[in-house]
């Protein structure tokens, strides 16, 4: 069963639950501000992902036992639900979307595409090794050393959220996603669609959802929409969070 933060709704609501599956290297806590802000009018569920955050760890870091993890979470708190995934938390929702649909309600994919990228994520991986974990008593000592090995300043802050710095251990589990990478970066073949609203929301400034991707979106989800967040790029709710949330309760509430 996997790890959630359960944000409960502030006033009540006849609204399903809503759930957020994380990207590559996060974990449910980097969604903490949208969901309790979206909590104002439903329940919001953020979990960690399979080998992310407090959740299990597991040799397989596939798209479709991601999308049984997904699952199980929706049986365990009551369904239908809205879900919302971002990268890989976004295949993993469209999986589960396509397999299960009988489990969801309104679908919010972000930043991504049914489709494999040729880009790994690997060289991440190597930096967070290359961080002496000895030597951290703080995040900023871990995220000075990551610097040094070319970790770009905005994720040197997010892979640091994944420190378990008490223990001097990353909450990742680095030997399996890399292991996995090629399955992460890839796209599985699946039967089914998801009939049900679906949103594809992208920022303006990033490449991993082009309109050559469209056919096979529309293939899997015939009723999608697609819309965008201008001056935002893959990291859209970080880069722009207000317009995200506004985005997000627009569809869901319509």
């Amino acid at each position: 069963m996997l790890h959630y933060t359960d944000f409960a709704a502030k006033t009540p609501t006849d609204q399903p639950p809503l759930i957020i599956a994380h990207g590559l290297f996060g974990s449910g806590r980097n969604w903490g501000v949208i969901a309790k802000r979206l909590s104002d009018t439903r329940r919001v569920i953020a979990p960690d992902m399979r080998n992310h955050g407090a959740s299990p760890h597991s040799p397989s870091n596939s798209y479709h036992d991601m999308a049984s993890d997904l699952a199980e979470l929706v049986e365990h708190i009551g369904g239908p639900v809205d879900l919302c995934g971002h990268s890989m938390g976004g295949k993993a929702a469209m999986v589960l979307a396509a397999t299960h649909p009988d489990l969801l309600r309104k679908l919010v994919v972000a930043d991504i595409a049914p489709v494999a990228y040729s880009h790994t994520q690997s060289h991440q991986i190597d930096a967070m090794r290359t961080v002496d974990l000895t030597t951290v008593t703080r995040r900023s000592d871990a995220a000075t050393q990551l610097e040094a090995a070319g970790v770009p300043a905005e994720l040197q802050s997010f892979f640091t959220q994944s420190l378990d710095v008490p223990n001097r251990k990353w909450l990742l589990n680095l030997d399996a996603l890399e292991a996995e990478m090629p399955s992460i970066i890839g796209f599985p073949d699946i039967d089914g669609s998801f009939d049900g609203p679906a949103l594809f929301l992208s920022g303006a400034s990033s490449d991993y959802v082009k309109p050559e991707h469209r056919e096979q979106i529309k293939a899997l989800f015939p009723t999608a929409r697609f819309a965008k967040i201008p001056d935002a790029g893959h990291w859209l709710h970080a880069e722009k969070p207000r317009e995200f949330e506004a985005a997000l309760r627009s569809f869901l509430d319509a």
